[in-house]
C-alpha cells in the first residue's frame, strides 16, 4: 500500500491535490477546506487510494460484519418528514405496529441462528406512553439477555425526554436499566439548519441531536453516527456535518462507526435521484480521510448495494453492517437490496473485494475470523 500511495503521489500533477495527500499520509489533520477540495476533485482512483491508505493503518485488511436483526416495530409516525417513504399516518392503510410478541419472535429467530444484536427502530406514533420504548428494551433482556440491543435513535428519544418530561439523561439512565447496550445512529440527516427545514423541520434539530448522543457517550452509553446525503445538501453541508461529528468525537470518544447513507427518494414527497456510484464512493472516502478520530467507517450494503459496497471496502470503508434479515426503513424508499444477507454470502461478498471477513460484534470486539 505504501508503494501504491508514493507512486500514485509522484504522478499527481494537481498541487493543492498532492499537498493535501501529503498531509494524510504524514498523519497530518485535513481541515474543512481541504476536504471540500478532496470532494470536487475528479481524481476519484486517487482519493480511494489515499482513503484505503487511511484505512489499512487503522484497520488492515480486515473488513468487518455482524450477525444481527433490524426490527422496525412500527411505521406510524407523528413526524411525517419529506425525505422518509417509511413513516405514514395511523390512518393509512399501510400503517402497521408490532405486538411485544411479534417483536419477542423475530428476536428469538435471531438468538437461534447465533445473532448477536437486535437493532430497533421506526416510526414515532403519537399515541405511545414513554413506558412503551422501555417496555420492549426491558422485555427482549429479559427474554434474551446475552442479545445486545441496540435501540432508538437521537430522535426518539428525544422525543421519549419531550413526553416524559424528563432530561435526556434520566431518558437514557433509564433505558439502560432496562437493558439498552448501545444507541443507533439514525435521524442525523444533515445537520445543516437550511436543508433540516426542507427535509425535516419538525422533528429534533441538530443540537438536539449532538446533546443526545453527548449524553449517551457521557452514561457510558457507545453510539454511532450517520449523515444522509443526497438530497438537498450541498457538499460544504455535508463537510460541516462530518466536522461536528469529529468534534463530538474529540471531546468523548464514544462514537464507534460512521455510517454515510445514501438517499432514495422512491415514494418520498421530496423526490429526487438517486446519488451516483461516484459520488457514493467519494463520500466514503473523504469521510475515512477527514474523520481521523473515527476508527470505523461502514459501507451500509442496504442503501449502497452489494456491488457498490464491496468497491467501497477498497475506498476507505471497513465494514458493511451484517445479516439484517428484515428492513422497512431504506426499502420503503426503493432500494432493490435484498432483505437479508447470510453470513456465508456476507463472507463471500468481503473475500471478493479482497479483504479478510472478520465477524464481531456491536462493539467491533472479533468472534471469528474468516482466513
Amino acid at each position: 500500500m505504501e508503494l501504491t500511495i508514493d507512486l500514485l503521489l509522484s504522478r499527481v500533477k494537481d498541487r493543492e491535490l498532492a499537498r493535501i495527500a501529503d498531509k494524510v499520509v504524514s498523519g497530518e489533520r485535513i481541515d474543512e477546506e481541504e476536504a471540500l477540495y478532496l470532494y470536487k476533485s475528479n481524481q476519484l482512483t486517487f482519493l480511494g487510494a489515499l482513503a484505503e491508505h487511511v484505512n489499512r493503518k487503522i484497520n488492515g485488511n480486515r473488513a468487518y460484519f455482524i450477525v444481527n436483526r433490524q426490527i422496525n416495530p412500527t411505521n406510524v409516525c407523528v413526524y411525517q418528514c419529506d425525505f422518509c417513504a417509511f413513516g405514514v399516518k395511523k390512518s393509512d392503510p399501510r400503517a402497521y405496529e408490532m405486538s411485544m410478541e411479534e417483536i419477542l419472535k423475530k428476536v428469538e429467530e435471531t438468538y437461534s441462528m447465533g445473532g448477536r444484536e437486535v437493532h430497533i427502530v421506526g416510526g414515532i406514533p403519537s399515541h405511545w406512553g414513554y413506558e412503551r420504548y422501555l417496555e420492549i428494551v426491558r422485555r427482549i433482556k429479559e427474554s434474551f439477555p446475552q442479545m445486545v440491543i441496540k435501540a432508538w435513535t437521537a430522535i426518539e428519544i428525544h422525543h421519549m425526554a419531550k413526553i416524559s418530561k424528563k432530561s435526556y439523561e434520566e431518558v437514557i439512565s433509564e433505558l439502560k436499566e432496562a437493558g439498552l447496550d448501545a444507541i443507533p445512529g439514525g435521524g442525523a440527516e444533515i445537520f445543516s439548519d437550511r436543508a433540516r427545514r426542507i427535509i425535516s423541520p419538525n422533528k429534533a434539530n441538530a443540537r438536539e441531536y449532538l446533546q443526545v448522543h453527548r449524553t449517551a457517550h457521557r452514561l457510558g452509553i457507545p453510539t454511532n453516527a450517520t449523515m444522509l446525503y443526497g438530497h438537498v445538501e450541498t457538499l460544504e453541508e455535508r463537510v460541516e456535518h462530518m466536522s461536528q461529528l469529529r468534534r463530538i468525537q474529540d471531546e468523548t470518544g464514544g462514537f464507534q462507526v460512521f455510517i454515510p447513507l445514501a438517499y432514495w427518494p422512491e415514494g418520498t414527497r421530496l423526490g429526487g435521484h438517486r446519488t451516483t456510484s461516484v459520488d457514493d464512493l467519494k463520500t466514503i472516502a473523504v469521510s475515512r480521510i477527514f474523520l481521523d478520530n473515527f476508527e470505523h467507517i461502514k459501507a451500509y450494503w442496504i442503501t449502497l448495494g452489494e456491488k457498490v459496497a464491496q468497491v467501497a471496502l477498497n475506498f476507505g470503508a471497513d465494514d458493511v453492517d451484517g445479516t439484517i434479515e428484515e428492513e422497512r426503513i431504506v426499502h420503503s424508499a426503493g432500494t432493490k437490496s435484498a432483505y437479508g444477507h447470510s453470513v456465508d454470502r456476507l463472507v463471500k461478498m468481503i473475500k471478493r473485494a479482497g479483504k479478510t471477513p472478520v465477524e464481531r460484534d456491536t462493539f467491533y470486539r472479533v468472534v471469528k475470523v474468516y482466513s
